[in-house]
């Protein structure tokens, strides 16, 4: 892993399953759209092919992307988890009560509180569990990723218990800073226009009569005439969702460098001042490529658009031709998971919003060019999972590897000598835990899942390709090793109905090979786009363990926004936090 840019903190990749059980909304769909629509952490390329070479089992057999999800369903995915990068600023412990069993601290922004999306280590409560060394701690209320300041976190579930009677009772009084633009009123501005989430995904909040009642009282703290922005006390006496980040867009203030509801290429010059329309309607556009890829004809979310031929001509039309658009690639997707029926307004602010983090996050630009140059993702049984649980006992995202040295790694733990570590070739390590660095752990481990049938089910659509065709992307096969009791050496069982993935100078030269050979790199859906994987002239990085193209560090400047959570009252005190840097007079910064 490429070492950490000044001002940031990484954590290196590893491997993670995810375990579900199917829920409501999923029932009797398919399980490609489930997944496309439900994330849109990669591209839609990038989880058709995955699901295609097997990755995910459902209720213990392999899952082709056609299969209708079912009441009881249990899903299990492992991949490569690559958490984003955070800021470098530590987490400060302003106060530990041992006796009134609580913890208060300031939380740098970028930190989620807890897992979600690509979180699951660089989180709140797993860095003051892993590098603090409390065993629990209680979230009662949370603070947004990007958002920094004040929490106060029990360290028991009786003083989690009654710290939530209070913040959901409404005595819990919470005083945030904020830096806006323009120039706010003097006085007293009371907001109360409720609040409705309209896009899950995206965690889009917007003013709407069918939402949640929400109430936040605002004051002038100072005006800066060098930016024109001014620096505001907010006292909200609710707590709803984006809460002080809408109320103020919504007062046509919004946070000056708010990425979300501060962005006019979002929400248009009116910067969502006085709402916006929320007159229903059914327009719906698919996806549109980035300025660099404006040339395409084909939609960014796809590579083909042809359906399969009978005569296949190589594994890579096998992999990649869809039958059909679903609902990620032509828009229809947006407002899936509304409460109420979208506007034409609101529907055009979700789809610039995915446009944008798209551009950013470069997954669908890049058209996950070094899948298309190899054989087929390795299939989730060479990652042996522990039996799940009994029915009573469903733990969602609790799954563990057989490997110990894996959920080691997950946890972001010290390996112990217990679970000698290997290299690829099979050869033992010593036992001692120095040896056992975390950039060596692998996912090849010899022992099949059990109960995995490695046929896909439901594959009627999926024509497999023949020896012939599959030989040209295989290389030499490992030898099988028998594993021993606790010593599991990490080498791949050979499958002769399965390709075998490409070594990543194999993946990597195939694909500048096919590159090169491109007359036109925007040509057409069958050759690659030009863009960041295409540069000649740029060295591109992939990931040695999953190829996934490796993204540039972010400005750590660009990883919060001016929203500090400075004060809180309730029945064990007040507590605050010193005011931020980006709140004192004068103040400027990059406002590109």
């Amino acid at each position: 892993m490429p070492a950490a840019g000044p001002g940031l903190k990484k954590i290196p990749p590893y491997w993670y399953p995810y375990t579900t059980y199917a829920k409501q909304r999923w029932i009797g769909r398919e399980l490609l759209e489930v997944v496309s629509t439900e994330f849109r952490d990669r591209s839609m390329e990038y989880y058709r092919y995955a699901l295609e070479s097997g990755v995910t089992t459902i209720n213990g057999q392999v899952a082709s992307p056609n299969h209708i999800i079912q009441n009881g369903d249990r899903m299990e995915n492992v991949v490569h988890r690559h958490e984003p990068p955070v800021t470098a600023t530590p987490i400060r412990i302003l106060l530990e009560d041992k006796e009134r069993e609580f913890i208060v601290v300031d939380k740098p922004g970028s930190i989620p509180v807890h897992a979600s999306g690509r979180y699951h280590r660089n989180t709140l409560v797993a860095i003051l569990m892993s590098d603090f060394g409390y065993e629990k701690v209680y979230t009662v209320n949370r603070l947004d990723r990007l958002t920094s300041g004040l929490m106060i976190l029990p360290t028991s579930s009786d003083c989690a218990r009654r710290l939530t009677k209070e913040f959901v009772s409404g005595t819990v009084r919470k005083e945030y800073v904020a830096r806006v633009n323009g120039r706010f009123p003097d006085g007293d501005v009371i907001c109360e226009q409720p609040l409705l989430t309209v896009d899950r995904q995206m965690g889009l909040n917007i003013v709407h009569e069918e939402g949640r009642n929400a109430k936040t009282i605002f004051n002038l703290i100072r005006y800066d005439e060098n930016t024109d922005t001014s620096v505001i006390l907010c006292k909200p006496t609710t707590g709803r969702s984006h809460q002080l980040r809408v109320h103020l867009q919504y007062l046509g203030h919004s946070i000056s460098n708010d990425p979300v509801y501060g962005d006019r290429r979002i929400w248009g010059e009116k910067m969502g001042k006085g709402g916006i329309d929320t007159i229903p309607s059914d327009e719906r556009t698919a996806p549109a490529p980035p300025p660099h890829l404006a040339n395409i004809q084909d939609n960014p979310e796809s590579l083909l658009r042809e359906s399969p031929q009978d005569d296949i001509e190589d594994i890579e039309n096998v992999l990649t031709a869809p039958t059909k658009l679903l609902p990620r690639e032509t828009g229809e997707d947006i407002g899936m998971g509304s409460p109420v029926p979208l506007s034409s307004e609101a529907v055009g602010v979700i789809t610039r919003l995915r446009n944008m983090k798209d551009e950013a996050e470069d997954w669908s630009r890049w058209r996950d060019v070094i899948f298309r140059a190899k054989g087929t993702l390795r299939a989730p049984r060479d990652l042996a999972l522990k039996k799940p649980p009994p029915g009573n006992k469903k733990q969602k995202n609790k799954g563990e590897f057989v490997n110990e040295q894996l959920n080691a790694a997950m946890k972001g733990i010290d390996v112990n000598d217990e679970f000698p570590v290997t290299s690829a070739t099979g050869q033992l390590k010593g036992t001692t835990s120095a040896d056992c660095l975390l950039s060596e752990l692998t996912s090849e481990v010899s022992t099949p899942l059990e109960g995995v049938d490695p046929t896909p089910i439901g594959t009627e659509s999926f024509a497999a390709p023949s020896d012939d065709k599959i030989e040209k992307f295989r290389p030499a096969a490992a030898p099988f090793v028998k594993s021993k009791p606790k010593l599991i050496p990490l080498v791949r069982i050979p499958d002769p109905a399965e390709p075998v993935q490409l070594t990543t100078p194999e993946a990597v030269s195939i694909a500048g090979e096919l590159i090169a050979a491109a007359s036109d790199a925007n040509a057409g859906p069958e050759q690659f786009p030009q863009g960041p994987a295409a540069d000649p002239n740029e060295k591109q990085s992939y990931c040695p363990e999953c190829y996934l193209p490796l993204h540039p560090d972010p400005v750590p400047e660009k990883l919060y926004i001016f929203l500090h959570a400075l004060r809180y009252t309730t029945s064990l005190g007040t507590f605050e936090t010193e005011m931020p840097a980006w709140s004192a007079e004068g103040f400027t910064w990059d406002m590109s």
